[in-house]
């Protein structure tokens, strides 16, 4: 009688095992018709949710060594691994930024540009998993040394009409892959400031001068810290340089910066 009932309870696990394996399959199968997987970079359909079409990947240039190991500048050539490690850029030498390093995955161009502009302005936050994937692998020493992960503050009425930050997106992504911690309160824009796009290198500078502060109840956060600042593009780094300077008054033992995409300086 006892195993009867066991047998019929067993029968009865599969049984309701196959009927919702099946609804699951449903299910999937409905959501795929029904939307059918895009391409990140363009949105046409593509086979498989999270991938770019041909097209999309070809425009893509992911940054790789050799760079600057300052600013992370792609160069042309390989200088050997004796001379090339150490190998600055002009840009590094002439004007050194107040942060250590600069890493950024991609170039601001073709589908990568696209990417930043949807996330950034039309509210595409499912983008920002795969940006901060591909961050992460450019960006994996920074992670690995870093203590804290800070991203690029909005002011509060461009949070309020925009509602969501997406360097803080990116970011708080990062912080979930790395398991390193999120600090989004840890920067405080002070000052409402015009869009950068559109504005010459001088201009820039003078927009951000004095926009940001660690306030005195975050610095507990960044003192003594090394920190890595995220942001979802670089342009001249004018913002960056900025911000940099505003932890290190904060207290910061130093600051590192990763993006999802960068601009070139002569572009």
């Amino acid at each position: 009688m006892v195993d009867d009932q066991r047998s019929h309870q067993s029968l009865l696990f599969r049984f309701k095992a196959q009927v919702f394996g099946a609804m699951r399959m449903g299910l999937r199968y409905s959501s795929d018709i029904l939307y059918p997987a895009s391409c990140i970079g363009c949105r046409i359909q593509v086979s498989e949710p999270g991938t770019l079409c041909p097209q999309c990947w070809s425009q893509l240039r992911f940054i790789e060594k050799p760079y600057c190991p300052v600013l992370g500048i792609p160069f042309n050539y390989d200088f050997g691994h004796d001379f090339g490690e150490n190998f600055m850029s002009a840009e590094a030498i002439a004007d050194p930024p107040p942060f250590r390093r600069l890493r950024s995955a991609v170039l601001h161009r073709g589908a990568a540009q696209r990417m930043a502009v949807a996330l950034k302005f039309h509210d595409r936050t499912d983008l920002a998993p795969w940006m901060a994937r591909w961050m992460q692998r450019s960006g994996s020493e920074l992670l690995d040394e870093c203590e804290v992960i800070v991203p690029v503050p909005l002011h509060k009425w461009r949070f309020w009409s925009r509602r969501f930050n997406q360097s803080a997106e990116l970011a708080r992504r990062l912080a979930q892959i790395s398991g390193k911690a999120f600090e989004p309160q840890a920067l405080k824009r002070i000052r409402r400031t015009d869009q950068q796009i559109g504005l010459g290198l001088k201009e820039r500078k003078r927009n951000v001068d004095g926009a940001f502060r660690v306030p005195k109840e975050q610095e507990i956060h960044v003192r003594g810290r090394r920190v890595l600042l995220i942001d979802d593009v670089y342009t001249t780094g004018s913002t960056v340089k900025a911000v940099t300077c505003a932890l290190l008054r904060g207290g910061a033992k130093s600051v590192d910066v990763l993006t999802f995409s960068r601009v070139l300086p002569d572009s």
